[in-house]
């Protein structure tokens, strides 16, 4: 039996970066990970994530944004923050709990028409799942 593994994925509103990131590591890690994310605050799930991943054939429409969980929190193996925000606000967690910082533009910050806020949105997605493939055990 492989040991499981508890990651979390936290950014400010858990709208956008760490929703991707979820969406990505279900899809690419193994079956034995749990994988969440939070959010330091609740903005609710931003409508071009959900977009930008449908074209990329995840669908990350039923997740919701959500708070940190602290008890979870303690728990992970792995917490990976995508904004400076998160990596600030973030609890403090045991010294056991690996974490990485991935400091990712905000796509939701995007400005100009909605096709250059969608090019973003992609830019950031790519960015984000070529992240989550380093974490794939070999």
């Amino acid at each position: 039996m492989v040991n499981s593994k508890q990651l979390y994925f936290l950014c400010i509103g858990n709208a956008c970066r760490s929703q991707m990131a979820e969406g990505f590591a279900k899809q690419l890690l193994p079956e034995n990970w749990t994988i969440q994310s939070a959010g330091v605050e609740t903005h609710g799930l931003n409508p071009n994530a959900v977009k930008v991943m449908a074209e990329v054939g995840i669908d990350i429409s039923g997740q919701q944004s959500k708070l940190i969980e602290p008890t979870y929190l303690q728990q992970c193996d792995l917490v990976i923050t995508l904004c400076g925000d998160a990596r600030d606000r973030c609890p403090v967690t045991p010294a056991s709990v690996q974490k990485l910082h991935w400091p990712l533009p905000d796509p939701a910050q995007a400005t100009g028409t909605p096709a250059a806020q969608l090019a973003v949105f992609r830019q950031v997605r790519d960015e984000i799942k070529r992240r989550v493939l380093t974490l794939v055990p070999a």
